[in-house]
């Protein structure tokens, strides 16, 4: 019994020192794998681990001439440890205080809270946080913080927009370029120690890691000398008048570039976060409004479009009318009565409703219609510049003679300030409808980004610029100059009310041109919305801004003359 006993421990001692071997050569086979013919994929795995990227710096933002408009600056915040001092908050005081600028006894008070990290100071430049780090505090830390800074201040603001580092959020072109603004051309990787040391080998360029990665510089189209006269001139008048808003936008006509959009009120982007949302709402792109006698510009060349009238067409101008349950009249009816037999020079420089009505009435309701979305209007320009609304446009369909009739002068349809100039810019570019833009494209991405549109004959578009021209030559516009022929239209149109029923007693005022008009070098548009007094018109209003932006314009822009000035003997 004992010796078979003892057989069959010895034969399960024997099958335990078996399956013990065998898992030790599977052990061994298995290091050997790993640690010798494998040995790439765990360098590799443990390289993955030490890989870091370097901090990227957005790009800058600069005008069309090379001024900066938007840079990236780094600061440091300072924070201390308690669980790590190694020394007293005396000593640490005594330290720091150099370099924080704050005095010993606050700084040890602080020094000194309960809390696990204590935030000492923000906002250090790189210099002041190298000679901390150089202190090799153990209990002393410094945070990397990316600041956005807007040099120009307030200039172009609704253009640029901002940027919050800390949230990752931005407006403006800082939202719409923010991919190309951290875009850099190729992948910089290294290793890390633990402590955060950067581990230096043959593929590691010291450049990469001693010198701050920037993204790509972003040009505008804008032009800050142009862009600070219209928001002077805008800020002067509203200043004056006690206007709720205004906007002006000044556009190149066979490019598209805007070369300045001032849109009031203005906010400073370094300090976004004091202004409210309807501060930095960029009105001009969002916010639709009746255009009033500046729309006549785009009634009669809507007919042209249809050969309905040309240059010397004759309109019989009754001085009022009705059309269905809506009587319409002169805004100087009482004063002129009834004008008669009028030609379309006449009509601009009077600003007839009467004239306009009739010249819409020639168009059926979908010729009208399908004009007035050639020039824009019911869609989106495609302004690269976010949060722009489509304005508003009735489908041909529910238009009643009324809305047919109202649409000719300036109400049936209400429209962005960024559509109004681009569909007037149009004529001026011989009859070609242009993308506007701010952002500076290279040819290649010019092609995919701008669209061009042929929406008038070149005869067409000469006859409106000779109508338009010719009703500033014929009156007392205050628009006028010596040496420059300006074809341009004001308007004035009553502001529906907030709830969206019926009309306040507040105005629109605007003006919209370009010159010099037998060579347009810029199209302009001015509007104020709510100026307050009397004597509230688009020419007493948007004329004297639009007039002032032009004069500084020919000067900053060198415009050749198109008009021989008399001169007295």
């Amino acid at each position: 019994m004992k010796r078979g006993f003892q057989k069959k421990f010895e034969s399960r001692i024997g099958c335990l020192q078996f399956i013990f071997n065998f898992f030790v050569v599977l052990l061994l086979i298995y290091l050997l794998l790993t640690q010798v013919f494998d040995i790439r994929g765990y360098r590799d795995r443990a390289k993955f681990q030490r890989l870091s990227s370097p901090f990227v710096l957005r790009g800058e933002i600069v005008d069309r001439n090379g001024v900066k408009l938007a840079s990236d600056n780094t600061s440091f915040n300072v924070y201390a440890h308690p669980q790590y001092y190694d020394s007293t908050t005396d000593e640490l005081a005594e330290k720091l205080s150099p370099y924080l600028g704050i005095s010993k006894q606050n700084l040890k008070t602080k020094l000194s809270s309960s809390n696990p990290v204590i935030l000492l100071k923000k906002g250090l430049d790189r210099k002041t946080a190298n000679k901390i780090k150089d202190l090799k505090l153990r209990e002393i830390s410094l945070e990397a913080k990316n600041k956005r800074v807007y040099p120009q201040g307030s200039l172009a603001s609704h253009v640029l927009g901002y940027y919050n580092a800390d949230a990752d959020m931005a407006g403006g072109i800082e939202y719409v370029a923010g991919n190309y603004l951290k875009y850099i051309d190729k992948s910089i990787k290294y290793e890390k120690m633990p402590n955060g040391d950067i581990i230096y080998n043959l593929s590691v360029d010291p450049k990469d890691v001693t010198q701050p990665v920037m993204g790509k510089t972003l040009k505008l189209t804008i032009d800050s000398p142009i862009q600070h006269i219209c928001e002077k001139y805008l800020y002067q008048m509203i200043r004056k008048t006690g206007a709720l808003r205004g906007a002006v936008i000044v556009m190149q006509p066979q490019s598209g570039d805007i070369l300045a959009f001032a849109a009031y009120p203005y906010y400073n982007p370094n300090n976004y976060a004091k202004y409210s949302l309807l501060e930095m709402k960029n009105w001009a792109l969002t916010d639709v409004y009746p255009p009033g006698s500046t729309f006549k510009i785009i009634t009669v060349a809507s007919a042209m479009l249809n050969n309905k009238i040309n240059k010397n067409s004759k309109i019989m101008d009754t001085g009022k009318m009705k059309v269905g349950w809506w009587e319409i009249s002169n805004y100087d009816y009482n004063e002129r009565g009834a004008p008669g037999l009028i030609d379309l020079v006449y009509l601009f420089q009077h600003s007839s409703n009467i004239g306009s009505v009739k010249v819409a009435q020639m168009m059926s309701s979908q010729e009208f219609y399908d004009a007035l979305r050639l020039f824009g209007f019911g869609q989106r320009t495609g302004v690269d510049l976010p949060g722009e609304s489509t304005g508003l446009l009735p489908k041909p369909s529910s238009w009643d003679v009324a809305t047919h009739a109202s649409m000719g002068y300036g109400y049936g349809a209400s429209v962005t300030a960024i559509q109004m100039v681009s569909a007037v810019n149009a004529i001026a570019n011989d009859g070609v409808w242009v993308t506007p833009h701010v952002i500076q494209y290279s040819e290649a991405q010019a092609e995919e980004k701008i669209v061009r549109r042929r929406i008038m004959t070149h005869e067409q578009a000469k006859e409106m610029t000779d109508l338009l021209v010719g009703s500033i030559e014929a009156g007392k516009s205050i628009v006028k100059m010596d040496d420059y022929y300006i074809a341009a239209k004001t308007g004035t149109s009553r502001r529906p009310n907030d709830n969206g029923v019926g009309y306040s007693n507040k105005l629109y005022t605007s003006m919209v041109g370009f010159l010099p008009a037998h060579d347009p070098k810029v199209t302009i548009y001015v509007v104020v919305d709510s100026p307050q007094g009397g004597g509230i018109w688009g020419s007493t209003v948007a004329a004297p801004i639009f007039k002032d932006v032009a004069t500084e314009i020919v000067r900053i822009m060198n415009l050749n003359p198109d008009k021989i000035a008399k001169k007295a003997d």
